[in-house]
């Protein structure tokens, strides 16, 4: 099992975007910078994740994309699950009668444990988290601290501090 490269995308996405101040929106082309993916498909990633009301998406001069919920409120695994689908390691796992061996095949329990234990897992990593890890980790994450545009948020002069 492998996540795909448009979940990898929408992961890096959420993380950026949880990064900044509370209500903030960035433009397309600053998103695929600081998340290193291509503006073709940011742009499929960032209609997915608006459909699954992750983000938000504003027209216009002040326009761009930002969370649409709480940081905190996110996990790894709704962001996942919004790009994917529900998880599921197996065929066996998915609700009805998926498998019919299900009832008697040794290896289902190991499948359902295994499944559990990679849902905690991403349930258990919030956005705001990630963000935080990834703002200690400038060096990995340096879009953070590079000046961009961001509405919402009063424009700094060039040598002006925090």
């Amino acid at each position: 099992m492998q996540i795909t490269r448009a979940s990898d995308y929408a992961v890096r996405v959420m993380i950026h975007l949880a990064g900044l101040p509370p209500a903030s929106t960035v433009r397309q082309a600053e998103l695929s910078k600081a998340t290193d993916v291509s503006g073709h498909f940011l742009s499929k990633v960032l209609q997915q994740l608006v459909r699954a009301r992750l983000i938000r998406s504003q027209r216009g001069a002040g326009g761009g994309y930002g969370l649409a919920v709480a940081a905190q409120s996110v996990s790894l695994l709704d962001v996942v699950e919004a790009i994917e689908g529900p998880l599921r390691l197996n065929q066996c796992m998915e609700e009805g009668p998926s498998c019919e061996r299900k009832s008697w095949c040794p290896a289902h329990r190991v499948w359902a444990e295994a499944q559990e234990a990679v849902v905690k897992v991403l349930d258990g990593a919030s956005m705001s988290a990630l963000a935080a890890h990834a703002k200690a980790s400038s060096t990995i994450y340096g879009a953070h601290d590079t000046a961009a545009w961001i509405s919402g948020v009063p424009r700094r002069k060039p040598g002006q501090s925090h």
